[in-house]
């Protein structure tokens, strides 16, 4: 068994409604990049979520290629997850 800790992978997601078809990778990496990716999006409140076998998939795409529709589910999933969560700050301001 190999108990070595794997480097922390990130990927950035971009959907714009009306604009993008799917979702598109805007920046992957590992290691020192990925704390870089997130902590870049925590900067600017861009919500952060860990899933490891998703930004596994994902990290293969190059920047601006969109997501395979094999990765549909689990993207949406994600992403109504996200808005969910800017649904229930958006109220917690009222």
């Amino acid at each position: 068994m190999d108990n070595k800790k794997k480097p922390k992978i990130a990927v950035a997601l971009r959907y714009r409604n009306n604009q993008d078809r799917t979702p598109v990778v805007t920046a992957s990496g590992q290691g020192r990049m990925a704390e870089k990716i997130i902590a870049l999006a925590r900067e600017h409140k861009i919500p952060v979520e860990e899933n490891a076998s998703l930004a596994e998939a994902l990290r293969k795409l190059t920047p601006g290629q969109e997501i395979p529709a094999e990765l549909y589910e689990a993207v949406a999933i994600l992403l109504a997850y996200i808005m969910e969560m800017d649904t229930r700050r958006a109220h917690k301001k009222r």
